[in-house]
């Protein structure tokens, strides 16, 4: 996502991390979860990776 701002937000909860998401210019959030022992680069990444998607799908109008 290159020039884009995206947001984190990272809560551990049991054995599990909630990840949430959130593109600055538009606001379109998402979560993921993923396990708690994983490094937080990686879940970012999977989380940006998601957020890409779900950005791509509203672009071509299937939301």
């Amino acid at each position: 996502m290159s020039g884009r701002e995206v947001l984190f937000e990272m809560s551990r909860v049991g054995a599990y991390v909630k990840v949430v998401a959130v593109d600055a210019e538009t606001g379109t959030e998402i979560s993921i979860v993923g396990p708690a022992t994983a490094p937080p680069e990686v879940l970012k990444r999977q989380a940006v990776n998601r957020l890409m998607f779900v950005l791509k799908r509203k672009a071509e109008g299937k939301t």
